[in-house]
Protein backbone atom coordinates (compact mmCIF):
# COMPACT_ATOMS: atom_id res chain seq x y z
CA UNK A 1 0.00 0.00 0.00
CA UNK A 2 2.74 1.96 0.99
CA UNK A 3 4.37 1.91 -2.67
CA UNK A 4 1.13 2.21 -4.19
CA UNK A 5 1.07 5.78 -2.35
CA UNK A 6 4.61 7.26 -2.89
CA UNK A 7 4.06 5.74 -7.06
CA UNK A 8 0.91 7.57 -6.97
CA UNK A 9 1.84 10.62 -6.04
CA UNK A 10 5.21 10.43 -7.95
CA UNK A 11 3.41 9.86 -11.31
CA UNK A 12 0.87 13.18 -10.54
CA UNK A 13 4.23 15.15 -9.97
CA UNK A 14 5.75 13.90 -13.71
CA UNK A 15 2.55 14.53 -15.45
CA UNK A 16 1.67 17.85 -13.64
CA UNK A 17 0.96 21.28 -15.66
CA UNK A 18 4.04 23.75 -14.81
CA UNK A 19 3.39 26.24 -11.37
CA UNK A 20 1.37 29.50 -12.05
CA UNK A 21 -1.35 27.26 -13.58
CA UNK A 22 -3.67 30.69 -13.76
CA UNK A 23 -6.24 31.19 -16.13
CA UNK A 24 -6.25 34.27 -18.30
CA UNK A 25 -8.17 37.30 -16.57
CA UNK A 26 -10.73 36.95 -19.04
CA UNK A 27 -12.02 33.62 -17.45
CA UNK A 28 -12.29 34.62 -14.01
CA UNK A 29 -15.16 36.24 -12.41
CA UNK A 30 -17.68 33.01 -12.38
CA UNK A 31 -18.09 30.33 -9.55
CA UNK A 32 -16.82 28.37 -11.87
CA UNK A 33 -14.10 29.95 -12.63
CA UNK A 34 -12.73 30.44 -8.91
CA UNK A 35 -13.83 26.70 -8.49
CA UNK A 36 -11.76 25.34 -11.10
CA UNK A 37 -8.82 27.70 -10.44
CA UNK A 38 -7.05 25.75 -7.32
CA UNK A 39 -7.64 22.36 -9.61
CA UNK A 40 -5.68 24.10 -12.55
CA UNK A 41 -1.90 23.38 -11.27
CA UNK A 42 0.19 21.34 -9.05
CA UNK A 43 1.13 23.95 -6.94
CA UNK A 44 -2.16 24.82 -5.81
CA UNK A 45 -2.98 21.05 -5.41
CA UNK A 46 0.13 20.27 -3.39
CA UNK A 47 -0.36 23.10 -1.31
CA UNK A 48 -3.95 22.68 -0.74
CA UNK A 49 -3.91 18.84 0.22
CA UNK A 50 -0.90 18.92 2.05
CA UNK A 51 -2.39 21.08 4.60
CA UNK A 52 -5.37 18.84 4.82
CA UNK A 53 -2.45 16.38 5.89
CA UNK A 54 -1.16 18.26 8.30
CA UNK A 55 -4.06 18.82 9.93
CA UNK A 56 -4.56 15.04 10.11
CA UNK A 57 -1.29 14.44 11.38
CA UNK A 58 -1.96 16.86 14.19
CA UNK A 59 -5.58 15.42 14.84
CA UNK A 60 -7.85 16.44 17.30
CA UNK A 61 -8.92 19.88 16.82
CA UNK A 62 -6.44 20.88 14.00
CA UNK A 63 -8.47 18.36 11.79
CA UNK A 64 -10.79 22.03 11.21
CA UNK A 65 -8.95 24.28 12.69
CA UNK A 66 -6.22 24.68 10.54
CA UNK A 67 -8.03 24.18 6.78
CA UNK A 68 -10.47 26.78 8.37
CA UNK A 69 -8.01 29.28 8.98
CA UNK A 70 -6.48 28.61 5.50
CA UNK A 71 -9.68 29.15 4.14
CA UNK A 72 -10.61 32.36 6.04
CA UNK A 73 -6.68 34.09 5.70
CA UNK A 74 -6.53 33.42 2.08
CA UNK A 75 -9.95 35.29 1.66
CA UNK A 76 -8.69 38.33 3.81
CA UNK A 77 -5.97 38.17 1.04
CA UNK A 78 -8.16 38.06 -1.54
CA UNK A 79 -10.07 41.25 -0.61
CA UNK A 80 -6.67 42.59 0.34
CA UNK A 81 -5.81 42.13 -3.17
CA UNK A 82 -8.91 43.23 -4.38
CA UNK A 83 -8.63 46.63 -2.49
CA UNK A 84 -5.33 47.09 -4.37
CA UNK A 85 -2.36 46.20 -1.39
CA UNK A 86 1.08 45.70 -2.47
CA UNK A 87 2.36 42.40 -1.61
CA UNK A 88 5.95 41.40 -2.72
CA UNK A 89 7.17 37.77 -3.40
CA UNK A 90 3.49 36.21 -3.84
CA UNK A 91 4.37 33.56 -5.87
CA UNK A 92 7.90 32.32 -4.50
CA UNK A 93 6.48 32.52 -0.78
CA UNK A 94 3.46 30.16 -2.67
CA UNK A 95 5.59 27.96 -3.76
CA UNK A 96 7.42 27.87 -0.53
CA UNK A 97 4.39 26.93 1.10
CA UNK A 98 4.46 23.91 -0.63
CA UNK A 99 7.92 22.96 1.19
CA UNK A 100 7.24 24.25 4.74
CA UNK A 101 4.15 22.45 4.90
CA UNK A 102 5.29 19.02 2.96
CA UNK A 103 8.32 19.08 5.55
CA UNK A 104 6.22 19.95 8.71
CA UNK A 105 4.04 16.44 7.56
CA UNK A 106 7.27 14.52 7.02
CA UNK A 107 8.72 15.32 10.21
CA UNK A 108 5.99 14.81 12.31
CA UNK A 109 7.01 17.12 14.98
CA UNK A 110 3.89 17.88 17.20
CA UNK A 111 2.72 21.70 17.12
CA UNK A 112 -0.09 23.28 19.02
CA UNK A 113 -3.22 23.92 16.83
CA UNK A 114 -2.73 27.37 17.11
CA UNK A 115 0.26 27.41 16.00
CA UNK A 116 0.08 25.38 12.80
CA UNK A 117 -3.16 27.55 12.08
CA UNK A 118 -0.84 30.59 12.21
CA UNK A 119 1.63 28.87 9.72
CA UNK A 120 -1.12 28.03 7.31
CA UNK A 121 -2.73 31.24 7.55
CA UNK A 122 0.66 32.70 6.82
CA UNK A 123 0.92 31.10 3.53
CA UNK A 124 -2.93 31.49 2.91
CA UNK A 125 -2.76 35.14 2.77
CA UNK A 126 -0.37 35.15 -0.24
CA UNK A 127 -2.32 32.39 -1.80
CA UNK A 128 -5.51 34.82 -1.53
CA UNK A 129 -3.69 37.65 -3.00
CA UNK A 130 -2.33 35.93 -5.60
CA UNK A 131 -6.50 35.12 -6.44
CA UNK A 132 -7.35 38.71 -5.92
CA UNK A 133 -4.36 40.56 -7.56
CA UNK A 134 -5.62 38.47 -11.28
CA UNK A 135 -9.25 39.08 -11.11
CA UNK A 136 -8.60 42.79 -12.88
CA UNK A 137 -12.46 44.03 -11.79
CA UNK A 138 -14.71 40.88 -12.11
CA UNK A 139 -17.27 39.20 -10.44
CA UNK A 140 -15.03 38.55 -7.06
CA UNK A 141 -18.16 36.85 -5.08
CA UNK A 142 -18.35 34.29 -7.37
CA UNK A 143 -14.81 33.79 -8.20
CA UNK A 144 -13.76 33.71 -4.21
CA UNK A 145 -16.49 31.79 -3.26
CA UNK A 146 -15.77 28.76 -6.06
CA UNK A 147 -12.05 28.80 -4.88
CA UNK A 148 -12.92 29.10 -1.34
CA UNK A 149 -15.02 26.12 -1.70
CA UNK A 150 -12.76 24.10 -4.15
CA UNK A 151 -10.01 25.04 -1.56
CA UNK A 152 -11.88 23.49 1.02
CA UNK A 153 -12.90 20.13 -0.87
CA UNK A 154 -8.49 19.95 -1.89
CA UNK A 155 -8.20 20.21 2.45
CA UNK A 156 -11.22 17.56 2.85
CA UNK A 157 -8.99 15.18 0.36
CA UNK A 158 -6.00 15.77 2.29
CA UNK A 159 -7.81 15.18 6.01
CA UNK A 160 -9.36 11.79 4.65
CA UNK A 161 -5.84 10.59 2.70
CA UNK A 162 -3.65 11.18 5.60
CA UNK A 163 -6.99 9.51 8.08
CA UNK A 164 -6.91 6.76 5.48
CA UNK A 165 -2.76 6.44 5.52
CA UNK A 166 -2.80 6.62 9.19
CA UNK A 167 -5.02 3.93 9.71
CA UNK A 168 -4.29 1.53 6.78
CA UNK A 169 -0.09 2.37 6.39
CA UNK A 170 0.98 1.82 9.87
CA UNK A 171 0.59 4.48 12.13
CA UNK A 172 2.02 7.95 10.53
CA UNK A 173 4.52 6.62 8.18
CA UNK A 174 2.58 7.00 5.14
CA UNK A 175 1.93 10.31 5.98
CA UNK A 176 5.03 11.24 6.79
CA UNK A 177 6.32 9.68 3.28
CA UNK A 178 3.10 11.97 1.15
CA UNK A 179 4.74 14.80 2.92
CA UNK A 180 7.97 14.63 1.76
CA UNK A 181 6.64 13.87 -1.28
CA UNK A 182 4.54 17.05 -1.66
CA UNK A 183 7.59 18.88 0.14
CA UNK A 184 9.89 17.39 -2.89
CA UNK A 185 7.07 18.83 -5.36
CA UNK A 186 7.68 21.95 -3.83
CA UNK A 187 11.20 21.72 -4.59
CA UNK A 188 10.56 20.77 -8.35
CA UNK A 189 8.22 23.55 -8.52
CA UNK A 190 10.73 26.55 -7.59
CA UNK A 191 13.33 24.77 -9.59
CA UNK A 192 10.80 25.31 -12.66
Amino acid sequence: MRKLSVLTLASLLTVSTPALAHVGHAEHGSFIAGALHPLSGMDHILAMVGVGLWAAALGGRALLAVPAAFVGVMLLGFVMALFGLPVPFVEPVILASIVVVGLLVAIAQPVPTAAAAAIVGLFAFFHGHAHGAELAGNSAFWFGAGFALATAFLHAAGVGLGIAMGRFMHGSAGVRIAGGVAALGGVLLLAN
